[in-house]
């Protein structure tokens, strides 16, 4: 049994998140992922459904849009990852690393109940690696 087997991602989680909605123009949301030093963030609906994320590589094509015409691309669902691959914050930080592996994501969402608690990042296993060695 690795040591990451004993720990969960709710130890690891953030859970102060910056959220965007889906009308939000993508600008501003930019503007939210930069001022915040943030590679990317999960999208909520009205209701506080996670409905996608978007990501920096998501916004790469929003910079092609904008600076070619009067820096407004469209809302966020334009460009958002409305696929979105979430963990429990009862996986084990193992099963997280796997998942990491096998996957291109920066960041997962974190769900409890189908409502969004938080979001764990491939820095954040580093931490947990960090603080067990």
């Amino acid at each position: 049994m690795s040591k990451l087997d004993a720990v969960s991602v709710r130890d690891y989680m953030t859970t102060q998140l910056v959220t965007l909605s889906p009308q939000m123009e993508v600008m501003a949301a930019i503007n939210q992922l930069v001022k915040n030093r943030i590679s990317g963030a999960p999208v909520l609906d009205a209701d506080g459904q996670l409905v996608g994320m978007l990501s920096e590589m998501d916004c790469m094509q929003v910079g092609l849009i904008a600076a070619e015409d009067t820096c407004v691309a469209g809302p966020v669902q334009q460009f958002m990852k409305t696929s979105v691959v979430a963990v429990s914050p009862d996986d084990s930080l193992t099963q997280l690393a796997q998942m990491f592996l096998s996957k291109p994501y920066r960041r997962f969402p974190v769900l409890e109940g189908g409502k969004l608690v938080g979001q764990i990042s491939r820095s954040d296993v580093l931490r947990a690696i960090n603080a067990m060695c």
